[in-house]
């Protein structure tokens, strides 16, 4: 019996990349049900090691984490300690350390990966397309001359270079 019997696939010349990780996002998996801090991941994030949480760095008010299903290598976000949906309920100094903070890792992810220019934004709330609205987080993504190539326009695939845990390494060195 071929693969291709049964409606398990169609024989083309098309090679596979295979990317079962992105099923758990697009499943909405580990999203939170609710808006509460108890659900939220950024809330449970900084409990963790920073290994294990993918946190770059932690300040007095907000730490930068890599995102755990990024649009590019390096993708970061820099989310407050206090769970709020809101940027007009950022305090002045969460104000300024995400702003101190953004600069940083432009500066860190350039010193690791020459990226070319980024994509910087907050998405405030899930109808402006917040994955999780509950708990405000800014989105640093890197990008390089060329790379929305075929792979994730046609191809819907994205190729990561590096394990997450190995980026997490190289930006915490480049922090310091």
């Amino acid at each position: 019996m071929s693969i291709f019997q049964d409606g398990v696939g169609e024989p083309d010349t098309l090679d596979r990349l295979w990317t079962p990780h992105r099923l758990a996002y697009i499943k909405g998996e580990n999203k939170p049900t609710d808006g509460t801090a108890e659900a939220c991941p950024f809330c449970r994030i900084p409990t963790l090691g920073d290994k294990d949480g993918l946190i770059v760095h932690r300040g007095e008010s907000c730490f930068v984490v890599l995102n755990l299903y990024p649009y590019s290598p390096g993708h970061l976000m820099v989310c407050p300690f206090r769970h709020i949906a809101d940027y007009t309920e950022l305090t002045d100094v969460e104000t300024t350390e995400i702003s101190a903070f953004t600069k940083k890792a432009m500066q860190a992810v350039r010193e690791i990966s020459d990226a070319g220019g980024f994509n910087i934004g907050l998405n405030q709330g899930a109808t402006a397309g917040a994955g999780i609205a509950a708990h405000l987080h800014q989105h640093i993504v890197p990008r390089w001359p060329g790379d929305q190539n075929f792979m994730p326009i046609i191809g819907k695939t994205k190729t990561m270079a590096q394990l997450l845990s190995e980026t997490r390494d190289l930006l915490a060195q480049a922090w310091a």
